[in-house]
């Protein structure tokens, strides 16, 4: 593969990136960004960078670089003397994520347990969907500290 394949490759990824966030309700821009300081080589980019290499308004840079600076998913360097920041992915240990994840799925299980509690009928159609939702969800959160212990271990040898 040619070095022009392979940057385009990457700026295509990076278009990728950019729907699958907006499929997560996140504007499509803030998507591309991050794609953008993950998927490329260089791994930071001015504001000027970012905004010419997605060919965006600054505005719109802006807004998504406030909003992913709010979320704690990228931040930026300075270098003396200049007054340039210098964006990249905020780096967080691997299991970090992990553990939002599983709190994310906790709060949805806590979603789902009050669904359920509300329910006239527990055996009605939506209910049994609901317990069953609630016992997978249930399962996998007790599995990932196994998975982490798992993970590290494996890796330590």
């Amino acid at each position: 593969m040619t070095e022009e394949d392979r940057v385009r490759k990457q700026k295509a990824l990076v278009e990728a990136m950019g729907r699958i966030y907006e499929k997560e309700g996140l504007q499509p821009i803030s998507g591309r960004i991050m794609g953008l300081l993950t998927i490329m080589d260089k791994e930071f980019f001015t504001f000027d960078e970012i905004v010419e290499e997605l060919q965006i308004s600054k505005g719109s840079a802006s807004n998504a670089i406030k909003m992913l600076e709010l979320r704690n998913v990228i931040e930026y360097i300075t270098v003396a003397g200049e007054r340039k920041r210098y964006f990249h992915i905020k780096k967080i240990d691997k299991f970090t994520l992990i553990d939002e994840h599983k709190q994310k799925l906790k709060l949805t299980n806590e979603f789902l347990q009050s669904a359920l509690e509300l329910k006239s009928d527990k055996n009605s159609g939506n209910a049994l969907f609901l317990k069953d939702m609630i016992d997978m969800i249930d399962f996998f959160i007790g599995k990932f500290q196994e998975f982490k212990e798992e993970y590290k271990s494996g890796r330590e040898e």
